[in-house]
């Protein structure tokens, strides 16, 4: 799975908790988008998530 090139955030595991109290293992992914970003060595495609996109912590490219 694709990691957040800004802050590193990837999936985390944690557990489907039913009415019964019966505990499943599941996953929470981020919302990761793939976009074309500007850096010193050019522009790149990197996976970036909606936090860092909204918050203006990249340079999209055009």
């Amino acid at each position: 799975m694709a990691v957040c090139s800004v802050c590193d955030k990837k999936r985390v595991t944690g557990n489907n908790v039913s009415h019964a109290n019966n505990k499943t293992k599941r996953v929470f992914l981020p919302n990761l988008q793939r976009v074309k970003v500007q850096t010193d060595h050019g522009v790149r495609r990197a996976y970036v998530c909606t936090r860092c996109l909204r918050s203006g912590k990249i340079k999209k490219a055009v």
